[in-house]
């Protein structure tokens, strides 16, 4: 990849730096705005790498302040931040279940295959159906965990059919590696990395309607109320930061990949081919699908209550003209 490119890249992601490096961004950002990220927000850890918000918000008196989280559902429950890091589908379910006052304020298309479930190549695993008591590791709460849930039904188990281990990603691959659980139910980058590490095996993903494994971008409610105009900013942010990413793969790759921890260029590549990174407004069909995955954890015990996913605020963006 050229210098020529990068630079174009890292240009359009980080907005005007030269505005930054001549003051424009100190002078008039007053007010702290706060975003939480996880380690496969790409859009916006590019555009925290590259300062590709802090001109679009400096204008409305704001200047982004960060702050990387292992564990999203913290932070989200407890309004931390203003801005969360992006998550997949189910994470708004506990979010919701948990009172958290949250509102959608953008989505990306679905990416059904940056999520899979997995073994190495050598078990006897070969369908779903060979789970029954087994021992699947998974993010309780995350977008695997209704990816196992779906893969289940379709297959005619339940989920007391198998022994759930949650586990963060990093202990969950100490123990795939280690051959201490069966089974692993894990989303991008951390799939694609174990995919280049070791020889596995796909038992499933969210292709063939299993699930969309649609993410989700969520503000405090409160704060989208009172400045809706800098979520207008942040969703414009986005959704440019996606268009680039796609448009340049080799300088994606160049930009993500010391953020994920120096990984090889071919990995990221892989990544990014399974990500829509196409960042739209939510709109009803998307909270359709959300009921259906909320009445899923509902009837395998995992949330409390029944819940009505179209009660949660959505924000819309401001149309040009």
């Amino acid at each position: 990849m050229s210098h020529q490119t990068r630079r174009t890249l890292l240009a359009g992601l980080g907005g005007c730096a030269f505005a930054i490096g001549t003051g424009l961004g100190s002078a008039a950002a007053e007010e702290p705005v706060s975003f939480g990220y996880q380690r496969s927000s790409s859009l916006l850890s590019a555009l925290k790498v590259e300062h590709g918000l802090d001109a679009r918000l400096a204008p409305l008196g704001f200047v982004p302040r960060w702050s990387l989280f292992g564990n999203v559902l913290d932070p989200m429950n407890a309004g931390s931040t203003d801005f969360h890091a992006d998550v997949a589908d189910a994470v708004t379910i506990f979010t919701q279940a948990a009172g958290a006052s949250l509102t959608y304020y953008a989505t990306e298309a679905p990416s059904p295959h940056a999520e899979a479930l997995i073994v190495h190549a050598g078990s006897d695993v070969r369908q779903v159906a060979d789970l029954r008591g087994r021992k699947v590791a998974m993010g309780k709460g995350s977008g695997c965990h209704y990816l196992v849930l779906a893969l289940l039904r379709q297959a005619g188990l339940r989920f007391a059919d198998i022994t759930p281990v949650y586990l963060a990603p990093p202990e969950a691959a100490q123990a795939f590696e280690q051959q201490s659980v069966d089974a692993w139910a894990i989303w991008d980058p951390f799939l694609a990395i174990t995919q280049h590490r070791m020889p596995v095996r796909v038992v499933g993903d969210g292709g063939g309607g299993v699930t969309g494994y649609s993410r989700y971008y969520m503000v405090n409610t409160a704060f989208a109320k009172r400045r809706p105009d800098v979520v207008q900013a942040v969703f414009e942010a986005l959704v440019e930061a996606g268009q680039r990413l796609r448009q340049d793969p080799a300088a994606a790759a160049a930009l993500l990949g010391p953020l994920w921890g120096d990984i090889p260029a071919e990995i990221v590549l892989q990544v990014n081919a399974r990500r829509s990174y196409d960042v739209r407004p939510v709109q009803p069909a998307d909270l359709a699908e959300q009921q259906r995955i909320a009445d899923a954890f509902l009837d395998a015990g995992l949330i409390p209550r029944r819940l009505a996913t179209a009660d949660v605020p959505v924000w819309q963006p401001q149309r040009p003209g």
